[in-house]
């Protein structure tokens, strides 16, 4: 991959003249992986896809036929920049339950929330900036806040969610260097990659800590509702409506096509950010906004969202009784919901190095160095169960745990440098 982007720059007539932060981009660990995963012989146990398969298609047309006899032609026009007015008062009904009260005024809809994300790390990061975040953490974020020349800055996380604790300690610590420290990012709920969901009583402490020290949170939630069991704590916004920003979206509970996130902001960063939206891309897309609303209105969307818990339940089970049954002495992460494991390695394999060789073995996954800005985390890998039918990701994992054997065999009779050839 570096030859190949050398031989890119080679032939780039404009080098010399792109902005400085261009030299920030670059392909990530999880985006090389498409074009290997999309081999049908593959298990694909890295991308975090959802299984739109379990949508109802006959209502995706039912809504599509209504959309465009009674709202057709505004469908297809310019909308504002803040979003339908009728869409974000229904978010409104799908933030409530996660116990978010909040006025239509305050929301913006973005294209996916990761364009929301990059909105506010637009407004809020300067060259040399600190976003404190979990670790691992997620990798889209990551990469946003590196574009931005930001510097990420792990705090310790167990099955628990973030430390409280050491999150004081970096605050301190980061302080005492000078360092500015712009907000604090999170995935509370089932997150990625780890799967874990911060407790309820460390939410009150990071929030806690956070309004003490005059730090934003940023608080994104895609899997927020794909809870298997036991309904997860209320989000933080609902417990501070001025130091916490939350993202949303409809790619995990909808599908990801449409493109439509949004974000809950106070008044003036909300101001802000409808500015930006509107400098970046106009407005979003109506039609996506407007076909998502009809579905919101005329189809059983909370009963939609209980089948994707039972199909993603499903598949969590299959991978940790796979687990159980391939690679019994690893450790690895229980989510309540969402889409991920988290695995730790045997010592002396390196995720990004053995990957090759998984792959050469019909099987992927995502090497844990993709979910740290540090360079770190080669002693895991994230497995994704979201899409693969639960019979594939049992397939999938025994043929990881083929290589993974090896490799410790190898490691066990050489050492160290035995493992990932």
């Amino acid at each position: 991959m570096p030859q190949e982007n050398n031989q890119a720059n080679n032939l780039d007539r404009w080098l010399d003249s792109y902005a400085d932060r261009a030299s920030t981009l670059s392909v990530s660990e999880v985006r090389a992986l498409f074009a290997v995963v999309s081999r049908p012989e593959v298990v694909s146990l890295a991308g975090g896809m959802p299984f739109v398969s379990a949508l109802p298609k006959d209502l995706l047309t039912k809504s599509f036929n209504e959309m465009m006899a009674k709202r057709g032609d505004l469908a297809l026009q310019y909308g504002g920049g803040q979003g339908d007015v009728v869409l974000r008062d229904q978010i409104r009904d799908l933030m409530a339950l996660e116990g978010i009260s909040s006025s239509v005024e305050d929301l913006i809809v973005t294209t996916g929330s990761q364009h929301g994300l990059d909105l506010l790390a637009g407004l809020f990061l300067d060259q040399g900036d600190v976003v404190l975040a979990e670790a691992p953490s997620y990798v889209g974020a990551l990469g946003i806040f590196h574009h931005y020349e930001a510097h990420v800055e792990h705090v310790f996380t167990d099955d628990d969610g973030i430390s409280p604790e050491a999150l004081q300690e970096s605050i301190d610590r980061l302080r005492e260097q000078k360092r500015k420290i712009k907000f604090l990012y999170l995935v509370p709920n089932f997150g990625n990659p780890s799967g874990v969901t911060l407790s309820a009583e460390r939410r009150s402490r990071v929030i806690e800590i956070c309004r003490r020290e005059h730090i934003l949170v940023i608080e994104d939630n895609p899997y927020g509702l794909l809870y298997f069991d036991q309904k997860p704590p209320n989000a933080l916004r609902s417990m501070d409506e001025d130091g916490v920003i939350y993202l949303g979206s409809f790619s995990k509970i909808f599908a990801p096509g449409f493109r439509v996130g949004y974000v809950l902001a106070p008044p003036a960063i909300r101001d802000k950010m409808v500015l930006a939206n509107e400098s970046a891309i106009l407005s979003p897309s109506m039609f996506s906004q407007m076909l998502i609303s009809e579905y919101l209105a005329n189809c059983d969307w909370e009963a939609q969202i209980e089948t994707f818990r039972g199909v993603y339940r499903e598949r969590r089970d299959a991978a940790l009784e796979a687990m159980a049954e391939y690679l019994p002495n690893l450790k690895t992460t229980r989510p309540a919901g969402g889409f991920y494991l988290w695995v730790t390695l045997p010592e002396g394999i390196d995720s990004k190095a053995m990957l090759p060789l998984a792959v050469s073995e019909l099987v992927a996954y995502t090497p844990g160095t993709a979910f740290f800005g540090n360079g770190t985390g080669q002693a895991n890998l994230r497995i994704s169960f979201s899409y693969p039918t639960p019979d594939n990701i049992k397939l999938g994992v025994r043929r990881l745990a083929n290589v993974i054997n090896r490799q410790t065999e190898l490691i066990e009779t050489f050492g160290t440098k035995g493992g990932n050839r």
